[in-house]
């Protein structure tokens, strides 16, 4: 074999091998690819079936801060997927999506926030938070609120890394009872387990008493039995709808029986009579021109200082 047709073999091999090595190697996922792998992933729960999604053969499940294996825990009583109430957050930088939305095990309803991270078209890891709202909030978890499903539009949109800061800041407001240090807007709404906890008056003080947004709830220091919050995993990002997808571990020592309450007409102190718990915690944050709007969250009682479950 001549030297040129030897050059033009290994040229060929070349080549040949790297358009098999892009063959073997899935594209990433992008925003309706996460979305489509969420819903199909929710799918797969109501059927009682892994097989139906692509999870890698060492995939890390945890549900309610509890490692299981693929067929446990909600796999086996995911009874009705959800129907209006769903919120997606796909993050193509990420390859991760996180989901908060209303669903039904053992027939009854439950809320569940998912977060599913991809790597080369397989599921790597899967998580879980679950919590059984109280009935008379259901009416709140019908549909979402218009705002957290609305495109943001081009010139009020934030960076990805922007999102991530501005989410990552509300749990230092939070811990702080500071609201000067996350970027709350005026109409900024709070839900938890579908309870609106924001836009109203402190539980408990006189008629007629002033009503509380996002920040000023904060800088009544109402909050202030929330010692410590942690992990805060702040990962995920939609540029275009603006919402950012927050999980985090809330520590409660509860060493006082009650928080005093600062600049707010006709109350001092609210009691806090309650044992030492973390709550494990998923939160949506709507951002857009730089602020938050609405903050869609849910949670569950967990005894004090449990471990997340993806401790290494």
């Amino acid at each position: 074999m001549t030297p040129r047709m030897t050059a033009g073999l290994l040229a060929a091999l070349s080549v040949g091998l790297v358009a098999m090595a892009s063959a073997a190697v899935p594209e990433a996922c992008n925003r309706a690819c996460l979305k489509d792998l969420a819903r199909s992933y929710v799918a797969a729960l109501v059927a009682h079936d892994p097989s139906k999604v692509p999870l890698a053969a060492d995939v890390k499940f945890v549900e309610n801060v509890t490692p299981m294996k693929p067929g446990e825990g909600l796999w086996q009583t995911a009874s009705e997927a959800p129907t209006s109430f769903a919120v997606y957050v796909p993050d193509p930088i990420s390859e991760q999506v996180g989901f908060i939305g209303m669903m039904k095990a053992d027939g009854k309803p439950i809320e569940l926030a998912l977060r599913l991270k991809v790597r080369h078209g397989q599921i790597v890891e899967a998580e879980h938070l679950i919590a059984a709202p109280r009935p008379n909030v259901l009416a709140n978890l019908h549909t979402p609120r218009p705002g957290l499903l609305a495109v943001v539009p081009k010139d009020e949109r934030s960076t990805h890394a922007q999102l991530l800061k501005i989410g990552a800041s509300y749990y230092e407001a939070l811990v702080k009872g500071d609201g000067s240090l996350s970027p709350f807007a005026d109409d900024c709404e709070r839900h938890e387990n579908g309870m609106i906890t924001t836009g109203n008056a402190l539980m408990g003080a006189p008629a007629g008493s002033p009503k509380l947004g996002c920040a000023s709830q904060l800088n009544t220091k109402v909050m202030s039995y929330i010692k410590r919050i942690e992990p805060r995993r702040v990962w995920i990002a939609d540029t275009q709808t603006g919402l950012v997808f927050g999980l985090s571990q809330f520590r409660h020592p509860m060493k006082e029986d009650h928080v005093d309450i600062v600049g707010y007409p006709g109350m001092t102190r609210v009691p806090m009579k309650f044992k030492p718990f973390d709550l494990p915690a998923a939160h949506v944050f709507k951002v857009s021109g730089g602020k938050i709007h609405e903050i869609e969250a849910m949670g569950f009682m967990a005894p004090y200082e449990s471990k997340t479950g993806w401790e290494k």
